[in-house]
């Protein structure tokens, strides 16, 4: 037995225990963790290999379009043709795509050539060798999502590129995982834009072995008032599929997607650009959720960047006036899961709906724990809240094992010295399979 399947049959038999356990009476206990966390570590600064030369494509990354293409985006310093070449075997190319080719200037930084294609049609769970610029030296591979459940997604927000990042990708990468959901704040570059270019290798090694689906965060932001426009950086560098699928958003800010044929829709919010009602967002979104088949769409997550709950001190009230703008139509829509950042520290909430638990609201993590620069949000608000289940402010990263379509498994993974260790884990059930939550 493979071992995905071997993978699929240890979910089964967890959510049969699940589903036993789900019979009995809840009990909310609120934790929240004694853990003391390991000291501060070093801020990475990565440059390009000492044997690229201007043609050598870097900071390659992959993103999912549609339920059977993948865009690559990658930069080199000089001219180089926007061609991605790919088989299935390593090697053999006997497919292309040719793409864009676009740079942006910021102050007195200039980018490099930054290049996308469009890949496709793939097959499911394929892994796929490629190349890109016709560039010999490098050969980089991905593994396409499933077209079906199981799906395997890993979260992680405010990811930063410290000595802390890399163990939290290093854990990452160990992890059999077939899409990365990042929650905003990604580079840390906060102006200074080489650091973007440093971001890109340091994520390079995963990023181009799986789709990564990104929003934005306040450090993204990096506007100069009369000089620098919003989300220069980000926008030119993180392409997402904001023009693609049935509810097309107009702006890289803000978008959705389906995977595992359909099982699953992941909504991407923007936090950082009007949301108010009647904004471009608010509108986007109440015709996004009409969309929904709830019979096809078994789970339907969302991601923002400031989190909507939150018994920290740090950011404290900086995610009320969204939640005021758009928390009812994701209950309405009985959205099962919403993962923020911003709070450099782990939480999760029971499932919540205006600040009190409903059994069809959404359950509420924030995840900005990915190892950023800036450190951990080591104060909480005392007592804690009965809605809030479980709290710890250490570096980490969560998974999200959607099994079926009745029961997803979630983990959060500590940082604990070099080693990922579980230390909070729930079982959510579909608010599609549960009666109470869809009367007619």
């Amino acid at each position: 037995m493979g071992k995905k399947n071997s993978m699929a049959a240890a979910l089964a038999l967890l959510v049969l225990a699940a589903s036993a356990l789900s019979s009995l009476p809840t009990v909310c206990l609120a934790v929240t963790s004694p853990y003391v966390r390991p000291r501060a570590r070093a801020t990475l600064s990565l440059t390009a290999h000492a044997d690229a030369d201007g043609q050598t494509p870097q900071q390659v990354h992959v993103s999912a379009v549609g339920p059977d293409q993948m865009r690559v985006t990658w930069i080199t310093d000089d001219d180089a043709p926007a061609t991605v070449e790919y088989g299935t075997a390593p090697g053999q190319y006997p497919f292309s795509a040719t793409g864009n080719t676009t740079a942006y200037s910021y102050i007195i930084y200039h980018s490099g050539n930054i290049h996308d294609a469009v890949v496709g049609p793939l097959k499911p769970s394929t892994t796929y060798y490629y190349r890109c610029s016709s560039d010999p030296s490098r050969e980089f591979s991905f593994r396409t999502p499933p077209s079906g459940l199981p799906f395997n997604f890993v979260i992680a927000g405010d990811l930063g590129q410290t000595e802390w990042t890399n163990s939290t990708l290093q854990h990452i990468a160990a992890a059999d995982y077939d899409m990365l959901l990042l929650p905003g704040d990604l580079s840390y570059a906060d102006l200074d834009q080489p650091r973007w270019d440093s971001y890109g290798r340091l994520v390079e090694p995963l990023a181009s072995a799986r789709p990564w689906m990104v929003t934005q965060g306040n450090h993204e932001v990096e506007k100069i008032p009369l000089i620098e426009h919003p989300f220069k950086a980000y926008n030119a560098r993180w392409r997402m599929p904001y023009d693609a699928g049935a509810s097309p958003s107009g702006s890289n800010l803000f978008y959705s997607f389906d995977v595992a044929g359909g099982a699953v829709h992941v909504i991407m919010l923007g936090s950082y650009t009007d949301y108010d009602t009647g904004s471009a967002q608010h509108s986007w979104l109440q015709g996004d959720l009409a969309r929904i088949d709830r019979g096809k769409a078994s789970f339907v997550v969302a991601l923002v960047h400031a989190p909507w709950y939150n018994s920290n001190e740090a950011h404290q009230g900086e995610g009320d006036a969204m939640r005021d703008a758009m928390e009812a139509l994701l209950y309405g829509a009985r959205v099962d899961a919403v993962f923020a950042g911003h709070v450099h520290a782990y939480e999760r909430f029971a499932r919540v709906y205006g600040g009190k638990e409903d059994q069809c609201g959404p359950v509420y993590v924030t995840i900005g724990d990915g190892g950023n620069r800036e450190g951990l949000a080591e104060k909480y608000i005392d007592p804690q809240p009965s809605t809030s289940v479980y709290r710890e402010a250490s570096f980490g990263h969560g998974r999200l094992q959607v099994a079926n379509a009745t029961h997803a498994l979630w983990t959060w993974h500590r940082n604990d010295d070099n080693e990922p260790v579980v230390t909070d884990q729930v079982w959510i059930t579909s608010l599609a399979s549960n009666p109470a939550c869809n009367k007619k």
